[in-house]
């Protein structure tokens, strides 16, 4: 028969403190504020008056017939696409050059100066984003832009003057590699970590069998790291469904033909310009919608595949 331990002062303070503390901050500031903005999303509160007027789901209904949202809405899903792949695809690949891609003979090692790599590389990610945004927003000026300035002293004299934000279809592709040349560094670091997890005497084999580096890469390194591949494909991804420092501050207008606009530079100008709180709080709980499924989707499909394996 089963005991029932008894409740000491030691048991009841570790969990009033490592789980109690907690679970009241998270329902205080996570999901009070997101029921509250979710009650909000069905009146028609403007955000300076004491009451709301309850309405039910037109906000939502008026969404779905708003061709501006679903501009923006298509511009997330675009980002959130494009900018994970991209970004892990080229940390994965530096990753593996700094940990097994130098020489070919005697122990494996990266490039020679991977230390230095990594530094140099993981200096973007400390700069505060919006930094980020003003210095590329320069690098990208038409009339006096180091890019511009590069590529017509190569000879491309097509470039001068080149909108590169000012034109839409540019504009969003431009986006992209500001956001990717941010994280590129930070996620090549937690790979190369990760990597080195891997043990190494599995890469001599790999050599003495005859696997060259892409195929390393392929069926030793991309395994052993698929656990901070799936972690890091989330975080870039709820990241560049709410990008918003790097969008408002390269194209706080939503850029030509509102190319760049995405979902939350629509809820700011809608709470806060237009004063229609309850139509944002209402964007706001889409995005939360999406967000929860594109984490669902990734840890769903990551579970099929070790049900499968």
């Amino acid at each position: 028969m089963r005991t029932r331990r008894r409740l000491t002062f030691d048991r009841v303070s570790l969990m009033v403190v490592f789980l109690g503390i907690p679970v009241a901050l998270y329902l205080a500031f996570v999901l009070y504020p997101f029921t509250q903005a979710a009650w909000y999303s069905l009146t028609s509160w403007s955000g300076f008056t004491s009451t709301q007027q309850f309405i039910g789901l037109d906000n939502y209904v008026h969404l779905a017939q708003d061709d501006l949202f679903l501009k923006a809405v298509g511009n997330s899903l675009v980002l959130l696409v494009v900018v994970p792949i991209v970004t892990l695809v080229l940390s994965f690949a530096l990753a593996c050059l700094l940990t097994f891609g130098g020489s070919s003979t005697g122990a494996v090692r990266g490039l020679s100066g991977s230390s230095f790599y990594r530094i140099v590389s993981f200096f973007p990610y400390v700069v505060p984003a919006i930094v980020i945004a003003i210095i590329w927003g320069r690098v990208y000026d038409p009339s006096a832009g180091l890019l511009n300035g590069v590529l017509t002293g190569l000879g491309l004299d097509h470039f001068e003057k080149f909108a590169w934000l000012g034109r839409s279809s540019t504009a969003m592709a431009a986006t992209v590699v500001v956001i990717v040349w941010t994280f590129v560094g930070f996620y090549m670091v937690l790979f190369v970590a990760a990597i080195r997890g891997i043990p190494a005497e599995t890469f001599e084999a790999a050599r003495l069998d005859g696997a060259g580096r892409f195929r390393t890469a392929v069926f030793i390194a991309a395994p052993g790291v698929s656990g901070a591949l799936r972690t890091a494909y989330v975080y870039l991804g709820i990241f560049a469904l709410d990008a918003f420092v790097f969008l408002a501050g390269l194209n706080p207008d939503g850029g030509p033909a509102n190319s760049t606009l995405v979902i939350t530079q629509q809820i700011f100008s809608t709470a806060f310009k237009d004063g229609r709180f309850g139509l944002a709080c209402a964007m706001g709980v889409v995005l939360a919608l999406v967000t929860f499924a594109f984490t669902g989707v990734v840890f769903g499909v990551a579970r099929w595949r070790e049900k499968r394996a």
